[in-house]
């Protein structure tokens, strides 16, 4: 797939050397350490479709919180994103939960829960900056939603770090497990990171309830849409690799390019 790319010829290659942004990656687990054990919901719902507003109780053992706040973000992200991404967010959130239960990670089910279902928002062309990376106006939006909520203020950071942080896996899984199991879950159901430590029977559980509904073809598209509308924010991303392999003329410069510009003699 190809596409003429004449926005990025706006912006000047001086310009975007000297802009700079957090390396991202999406890449294999790290080890998680293990607390006081939670434990798992003992129903599973195998092939129970979600409807508009509801949700199964449980999925594959995992427990789907029902508070106010995440059936608020339910019914939001059904509101604001398509079944495709949506969908991924509730996978992100049971891989995530079935990776950590059975390690007895202890966490707060209803904060990884939002996070989850709100953790691509950025992608959503209504909350996209100029400028800004996509899991920062991610983040931006989900913090935005919790404090028109009044949740506390350390709350909603939590979830600003857990959706702002997850694609920096190396990070990521090195912080607390609300932040670790956004990335773990996002990254499982993005490039298929470890799958098989899921279970086979509750694998097929979170694809028969939340189906992919042509993720990967939708994830190529998005990246691209990203490269061409706001290149600079791709600068140091890996997605500057797929805007370089598709856009004919794609002028993000590379790492070696940022070096090499450095002002000094040498």
């Amino acid at each position: 797939m190809t596409d003429e790319n004449p926005s990025t010829k706006k912006f000047a290659r001086r310009t975007m050397l000297q802009h700079g942004a957090g390396i991202a990656a999406v890449g294999a687990m790290s080890a998680l350490a293990t607390a006081a054990s939670t434990a798992p919901a003992a129903a599973r719902t195998t092939g129970v479709k979600s409807t508009p507003g509801t949700l199964p109780s449980t999925v594959a053992g995992v427990r789907i919180p029902d508070s106010g706040l995440a059936r608020e973000a339910v019914a939001y992200a059904q509101r604001v994103c398509s079944e495709t991404i949506f969908n991924h967010s509730l996978r992100t959130y049971l891989f995530g939960a079935l990776i950590f239960d059975r390690r007895g990670v202890r966490y707060d089910r209803e904060l990884v829960f939002v996070a989850a279902v709100l953790h691509d928002l950025g992608l959503i062309e209504a909350f996209r900056t100029p400028t800004e990376r996509f899991e920062v106006d991610g983040a931006d939006a989900a913090r935005k939603f919790l404090t028109e909520r009044h949740v506390p203020a350390e709350r909603a950071e939590l979830v600003w770090d857990a959706i702002a942080l997850r694609t920096n896996v190396g990070i990521a899984t090195r912080k607390r497990p609300e932040i670790a199991m956004i990335s773990v879950g996002s990254g499982m159901d993005f490039a298929g990171n470890n799958l098989q430590q899921i279970p086979p029977d509750a694998l097929q559980d979170v694809l028969t309830t939340f189906p992919r509904k042509g993720f990967k073809k939708n994830a190529i598209d998005t990246i691209l849409s990203l490269c061409r509308t706001k290149p600079m924010a791709e600068l140091m991303h890996p997605f500057a690799e797929v805007g370089r392999r598709h856009i004919p003329g794609f002028s993000v410069p590379t790492v070696e390019d940022l070096v090499l510009a450095a002002p000094f003699t040498e």
